[in-house]
């Protein structure tokens, strides 16, 4: 390969890894995961014959959304004491 080549490479290495990384910290993402958990303990609980599942099912979908708003700041403790 010549350096062109390779710099090339490099650089649509970089651009896929940038879109990864837009991807894993977008909203649409986050939203997404958040309605599919909904949806996933609703079904469950409702096969389960649990009383007002729909209001329960918010728990592990509040779990979820909670987590990812503590994250940024948990990362930002882990790599203060790295």
């Amino acid at each position: 390969m010549t350096i062109e080549e390779r710099l090339d490479a490099i650089e649509q290495r970089n651009q896929e890894k940038e879109r990864d990384k837009a991807w894993e910290t977008s909203h649409i993402r986050k939203l997404t995961i958040v309605v599919f958990t909904y949806l996933v303990a609703a079904v469950y609980m409702a096969f389960l014959g649990v009383d007002g599942f729909y209001l329960h099912a918010l728990v592990p979908t509040g779990g979820y959304y909670l987590s990812t708003l503590t994250l940024p700041f948990v990362r930002k403790l882990w790599e203060s004491r790295r």
